[in-house]
């Protein structure tokens, strides 16, 4: 595909505008907010780095690069349901998943389901014959993006703040994307345990705006 075709049809796929529900998840981070741990520009910058680094940012984009490069993504699907820390983590990238295949489908004709977000997506750009690293530096800055709308909306931010911490993550989400290319899920971590523990607490919390 040419680039600047696969461009457009990433920017499609990453765009608030897709419907596969993006809004509705804030990956604990609304409990991070009402517990008063994420509470100003420099806190909810500092949050996204570390999950994008250190945690499901990274092992997102490791899935990504291996659903790319399988010829069957069963295992690779397998160990991204096992790897999420909780219910509503597993929820989040379960729904969004069978969304993004339910719509990727029907628009560019491949046949997808059943599968978790990020290996739908990293499948959905091998099948289309979409540039892998694009793909993945793509991916972790809707991911980044849409962390940060939820900061703007309950801390309250400035849209002005928040758009200085997404393009101010840009080189890293390059970063990453190079990194995880070979998708060797031996590399699979996580040191981001207050994030995780946030997604648990989220379950019970009393007020929710966001589903996890």
């Amino acid at each position: 595909m040419p680039t600047d075709h696969a461009t457009l049809t990433l920017a499609q796929w990453f765009s608030p505008a897709y419907p596969i529900g993006a809004f509705a998840y804030s990956h604990g981070l609304e409990w991070a907010i009402e517990a008063g741990d994420v509470h100003d520009q420099a806190t909810l910058g500092a949050w996204v780095r570390d999950v994008l680094t250190f945690g499901s940012g990274r092992n997102d984009a490791l899935f990504i690069a291996a659903a790319y490069r399988a010829q069957d993504v069963t295992y690779v699907d397998d160990m991204c349901r096992a790897l999420a820390p909780s219910a509503e983590r597993l929820k989040e990238t379960d729904l969004q998943g069978a969304a993004f295949c339910d719509i990727t489908s029907a628009v560019s004709g491949v046949d997808l389901q059943g599968l978790t977000y990020p290996v739908a997506v990293g499948r959905a750009a091998q099948l289309c014959a979409l540039p892998l690293e694009l793909t993945s530096q793509m991916y972790l800055q809707s991911f980044a993006s849409s962390l940060i709308s939820v900061g703007i909306r309950l801390i309250p931010l400035g849209q002005r703040e928040g758009h200085m911490l997404i393009h101010g993550m840009a080189g890293l989400c390059c970063t990453l994307a190079e990194q995880t290319a070979q998708g060797d899920l031996g590399d699979l971590s996580s040191t981001t345990f207050l994030p995780d523990i946030a997604s648990m607490k989220h379950e019970t919390q009393y007020a929710r705006v966001f589903r996890t």
